[in-house]
């Protein structure tokens, strides 16, 4: 999964970026409004954690142009403010949750997960298709019964092409989706990690496709 996280305190944002950055997950920091703002026109993230109070401006400012402008990236609110009212507002505004700070981070990594799973429209995180297994919260893969090891960015690759059997990825969106903003990164890569995860899938009945000049697609015999 990629995160935008939107937090000027540098010492939450650096805890909060290393423990996601071991779950596996690509995470962009944005330490200002403006920083957000850029960043959310620009990229395609699957949530957004959003601070409230920024050093150039109100965060509520954020989640309004994030929702007027019809996008539906889940949004966690990260806040010090724990008045019900307040919480309220929020939510009123669009936020999909909140966690109050100080928080633990094993609290915002599960309200995370609740959060993408809604979002998918299911209360099960684990996929079942082609003679595969798959539950990316565990980072666990099973091919016709056998524990297959991935590496992170291997099993986040996964993660989208599984959740999208039959759409196409170009090679742009998925170096966008599987490297932050500063990761200097080659198309390469990409082909790297597409033929690591075709021989993870070897056994099953599932094949990633190569169409030329358009991408990659996750297929089902």
């Amino acid at each position: 999964m990629k995160f935008l996280l939107v937090e000027d305190n540098p010492e939450l944002a650096e805890a909060v970026l290393s423990r996601m950055k071991i779950d596996g997950h690509v995470i962009d920091h944005a330490p200002t409004l403006d920083d957000a703002f850029a960043f959310a026109d620009t990229g395609e993230y699957d949530l957004i954690l959003l601070d409230i109070m920024l050093p150039d401006g109100d965060g509520r400012s954020f989640l309004k142009r994030h929702r007027a402008g019809e996008h539906d990236t889940p949004v966690i609110v990260l806040t010090a403010r724990s008045q019900v009212s307040d919480r309220i507002g929020l939510l009123d505004l669009g936020a999909d949750d909140y966690v109050t700070k100080p928080f633990d981070h094993a609290e915002l990594e599960a309200r995370c997960r609740a959060v993408l799973r809604r979002r998918a429209g299911s209360a099960q995180t684990v996929t079942e298709l082609g003679g595969v297994v798959f539950d990316p919260v565990a980072g666990q893969l099973t091919v016709r019964g056998n524990v297959v090891a991935l590496r992170n960015r291997e099993l986040r690759l996964l993660e989208l092409l599984i959740r999208a059997p039959g759409q196409i990825f170009s090679k742009q969106k998925l170096a966008d989706r599987l490297f932050s903003y500063d990761d200097d990164v080659s198309e390469n890569a990409i082909e790297v990690y597409i033929g690591r995860l075709r021989r993870h899938l070897g056994a099953s009945d599932l094949k990633i496709t190569t169409l030329r000049s358009l991408g990659y697609r996750l297929d089902h015999d």
